[in-house]
């Protein structure tokens, strides 16, 4: 029986299904990337051995999957099959060459994270718009697009950076890729804490319930004390300020009929990340409004997407299906 398998590498675990030819997972397994890392190897180990364990779950061998969808955080090489990951403490780690060794199959489909997340989410609805966007708030700031039923790939298959939109022309926080005044640095889970001191600062350091001067503050206090500290539902506010200018010019550029959010950062706070975003964006968007709606596959929607992507020989249109 043919088999069909997902991959996705995240910044913090690695996950693997298996399928039959109808989309059926009957195999899956999830595993932490390596911590300490002095080169990508391990990490690719980790990825191969969560792919057999997988196979073992699913009763069948690596050489009977006969096409592997790969979804990678990070800036992609397709000629090289690597990706340089953003979450990872190493340069690059391999990926297409070692999975192909593995299922002893060269029909191995590289994506972006985001664009796995666009593919997941047209593929496995009940609605299958062919102009739809994924986005994704989590530790970075991301979108995977479909225009007129075709992802959005560009030339090196690294679009859909849209976290790298500038949002803030005074520049006062830095991103992660070393340019000022991006939407990541400000609202990715990464970055939140940062920007709450920056604003904390700002206002002469008004009292709040906030860890905000101790080590290990996070994201997750922030949106913790939301409803009940004022300094933190300011900060909360703002965020929300940039995260819908960020999202009208997503709705501005692609013109999506569903904007589909996910990453922990929504995942975990609907009330007050996507919500907002509802809120603002008819006063921001001189288009049509899309829907904004939670992904409904929480964290499996990009290797449900890597899935959809082994399953439609790498374009992830549904109509390209298995028969």
């Amino acid at each position: 029986m043919a088999r069909y398998a997902g991959v996705d590498l995240g910044g913090t675990n690695v996950r693997a299904v298996v399928a039959d030819a109808d989309g059926k997972i009957d195999g899956s397994d999830k595993r932490p990337v390596p911590p300490d890392l002095s080169t990508g190897l391990p990490v690719t180990d980790a990825i191969l051995d969560c792919l057999r364990e997988a196979c073992l779950a699913a009763d069948t061998s690596p050489e009977a999957i006969e096409a592997v969808g790969v979804a990678a955080a990070g800036r992609l090489d397709p000629t090289e099959g690597i990706v340089e990951p953003t979450n990872i403490a190493v340069d690059t780690v391999p990926l297409t060459g070692p999975i192909s060794n593995l299922v002893d199959s060269d029909r191995i489909h590289l994506h972006k994270d985001v664009a796995a997340g666009v593919i997941g989410e047209r593929y496995h609805a009940e609605r299958n718009p062919d102009d739809m966007v994924y986005l994704t708030i989590s530790s970075g700031i991301g979108a995977g697009v479909t225009v007129d039923g075709s992802v959005l790939k560009g030339w090196d298959s690294n679009a859909g950076e849209v976290g790298h939109y500038a949002v803030d022309p005074a520049g006062r926080l830095t991103c992660g890729c070393g340019h000022d005044g991006h939407w990541e640095a400000y609202c990715s889970g990464s970055n939140i804490p940062a920007y709450a001191r920056l604003l904390w600062n700002d206002a002469d350091r008004p009292a709040t319930a906030l860890p905000i001067d101790e080590e290990g503050f996070d994201a997750v206090d922030v949106f913790a004390h939301a409803r009940e500290d004022a300094f933190a539902e300011q900060v909360v506010d703002r965020l929300a300020e940039w995260n819908a200018m960020g999202v009208a010019g997503v709705v501005h550029a692609y013109a999506p009929l569903v904007i589909s959010v996910g990453g922990a950062v929504a995942l975990n706070n609907e009330a007050l990340v996507v919500d907002p975003i509802r809120d603002r964006l008819d006063d921001l968007v001189m288009t049509n409004v899309p829907e904004v709606r939670l992904t409904e596959f929480g964290d499996d929607v990009v290797v449900r997407g890597a899935l959809a992507s082994a399953l439609t020989d790498g374009t992830g249109d549904p109509a390209d299906r298995r028969e």
